[in-house]
């Protein structure tokens, strides 16, 4: 478990911490450990979030290892239902990894009115995350559909990675009504491209480059938008196609690259590219 959690924050781009800092500073603070301490907690909440949702999606690889729920079946190889055994303390992990992220938080050293000031955007952060998750599961299987993908990024990614970080540095430090209302203009928009390009890496990306697994989408039948934007696109023919393609468990090499061969033909990337 101590392994676990020490991979899960092992790599990463550090997005939601620095955004957090630069919230901070644009106020006009100056570099603080303390408050670098309070952005690190937001790698905690990402991390925790990577193990739920590689649990949710049953994905098997993040960042070119074995995910916490493949990782720790090994521990518990004896157990009778070894694979349920390895997700639930890999949910365990996740769980543990929110509690040190608040813990963190609450700890870094800045002062408790500053704290104070943030907690309702913490509160927020951890709400816009959990709304994007259940947004993706609801539609996850379903006629593909633009507008529900892109409500799904924006909760999942837009709002948790860059506009939340960016008003909660910005809360520690004090920024105005008019200071925030920049933020959220600016973080949100980015937020969502920062998902629409991960989405075209995860399908036309190389997995030894990206470190995630390439059929995910596909298998799973994921509400991405590039999905929702190659459905737009596509006529009844190419739509039965991607109907017996979609959501098949064992998706193979061939049926991955007749996804990618639908999506090129109909110069759905370029639709969907940010």
């Amino acid at each position: 478990m101590a392994e676990q959690l020490e991979t899960a924050v092992a790599d990463g781009k550090r997005l939601r911490a620095a955004f957090c800092y630069w919230g901070w500073r644009a106020v006009g603070q100056p570099d603080s450990d303390a408050l670098v301490r309070a952005a690190a907690s937001m790698e905690l909440v990402h991390a925790a979030a990577v193990v739920h949702d590689d649990l949710i999606d049953d994905s098997p690889l993040r960042h070119g290892r074995p995910t916490a729920h493949m990782a720790l079946r090994g521990a518990v190889a004896h157990h009778p239902r070894a694979a349920a055994g390895a997700r639930s303390l890999a949910m365990l992990v996740g769980d543990l990894l929110m509690s040190l992220a608040g813990q963190l938080f609450v700890t870094s050293g800045l002062p408790a009115a500053y704290l104070g000031r943030a907690r309702p955007f913490w509160a927020a952060l951890a709400r816009d995350l959990v709304a994007g998750e259940c947004l993706e599961i609801l539609h996850t299987g379903a006629a593909p559909d633009t507008t529900a993908s892109l409500k799904v990024i924006r909760y999942k990614t837009a709002k948790y990675t860059v506009e939340q970080p960016l008003l909660i540095g910005g809360a520690l430090a004090g920024a105005g009504g008019r200071l925030r209302a920049g933020y959220s203009a600016y973080g949100l928009p980015l937020g969502e491209a920062f998902q629409l390009r991960d989405d075209l890496l995860g399908l036309f990306g190389d997995p030894a480059t990206t470190g995630k697994a390439d059929a995910d989408d596909v298998r799973g039948h994921r509400p991405t938008a590039l999905l929702a934007e190659t459905w737009r696109l596509a006529g009844a023919e190419d739509r039965g196609r991607l109907r017996a393609l979609l959501g098949r468990p064992g998706a193979d090499g061939d049926a991955l690259e007749a996804v990618r061969e639908v999506m090129r033909r109909l110069k759905a990337p370029t639709a969907s590219r940010p």
